[in-house]
Parts: structure tokens; sequence; C-alpha cells
């Protein structure tokens, strides 16, 4: 899968996201840049889709099935868009503190480091469902990485759609994400006016 190998920090400053919401503790030591130029509707727009495809490390092609899968559910479309998108397996580890990044996230799930209801899943973008246990595989529990990563993300707010047991080294999906539940400064309806066009 293709994946954006620039810098980080000026990703971030270009599209005005803090990079704790990466899960990156850095701090860009450059003022942000204050532009003069006004920015239109289109652009706005644009800028929303870039954000959240970055920040879930998503590709434009996976994203547009994403909206189509949005349009298609009952409901507020840009809402479930984000639904969507924090019910993928690697967003989940992440939020669970299993990994410190959404990218480290997906290099577990893809080295097949996880379970979902016993079974293996090397899938990033495996769209979870309500009552999935997610655990570490048997083999890995002393994976160093992971160990220390739970140490060191013990202190991490878990959402509360999501359940973790620190001693199975387990979580579990106890509801779908809500808008309130999702912590990203993200104008969805932006998105959805873009793809409206």
């Amino acid at each position: 899968m293709a994946k954006s190998t620039g810098p980080l920090l000026k990703k971030c400053r270009s599209l005005g996201i803090d990079p704790a919401f990466l899960g990156y503790s850095k701090k860009s030591k450059k003022n942000p840049k204050v532009n003069r130029r006004k920015v239109s509707e289109y652009g706005l727009q644009l800028k929303e889709k870039q954000k959240t495809k970055f920040v879930y490390g998503v590709l434009e092609k996976q994203f547009r099935k994403y909206f189509e899968m949005a349009s298609n559910k009952k409901g507020v479309t840009g809402e479930n868009l984000l639904q969507i998108l924090e019910s993928r397996l690697d967003n989940v580890v992440f939020r669970l503190g299993f990994a410190n990044t959404r990218a480290q996230a997906r290099q577990f799930v893809n080295h097949g480091q996880f379970e979902v209801n016993g079974k293996k899943v090397n899938i990033p973008s495996y769209l979870v469902k309500v009552g999935d246990v997610i655990t570490i595989k048997e083999n890995k529990k002393d994976n160093a990485t992971l160990k220390l990563n739970i140490e060191e993300n013990s202190g991490r707010v878990i959402p509360k759609w999501l359940e973790m047991d620190a001693k199975k080294l387990s979580g579990k999906v106890v509801k779908l994400a809500s808008r309130e539940d999702i912590d990203i400064p993200i104008e969805e309806h932006l998105i959805v006016e873009l793809y409206s066009k």
C-alpha cells in the first residue's frame, strides 16, 4: 500500500493538525504560517478531506469507498463516514493503546499480531463490529514493543465505545463510535459537500 513518507510535522502544519491526534508527541518549533490568501469553498472542502485521509492513513480509492458506504447507511453521512474510519482495525488497535500511532498499529496488524474473536486478522482496514474482541496473539504477548506501548499508554483515555482489559491484553467493541466519541477536529460536512458536487 502506498503511504506518505514526507516530513510528518510539515504535513501536519499544512493541514492544520496537531501531531498529538496522530499519536506523536512531537511539537513543531516553527510558528504556523498565516495564509493571507482567501481560501475558496472548494479549497476548504478539499483540505478537510486530505486532513481526514492523512489522520486515518487512507488512500483516495478506499476513502471514496467508505464515503459510498456511509451514504448508503441510515443516518448522517458525515458521521457515518467517521464511524466507519474509527471502526478500522488499525484505528481500534491504536485507540486501545496497543500502538503509539496508527501507522505502528497498521504495521502490527499487517504482521499478524492481533486476533479478532480468536481468529488472526492481518488486514488493517478490517471493520470491527459490536461485540468483537481484539486480542494480542498468544505467541506475541511477550513482544517488548507491545508491552512498552501498553505501559506508556496506560494513562491514555480509552473511548467509551471500547473496553480494555489490560490483564488479558484484549479490548472489546462495546458499541460503534458516535460523533461525540471522536476527538479529532474534523468538519465532516465539508467532505460530504465535496463529494456531493
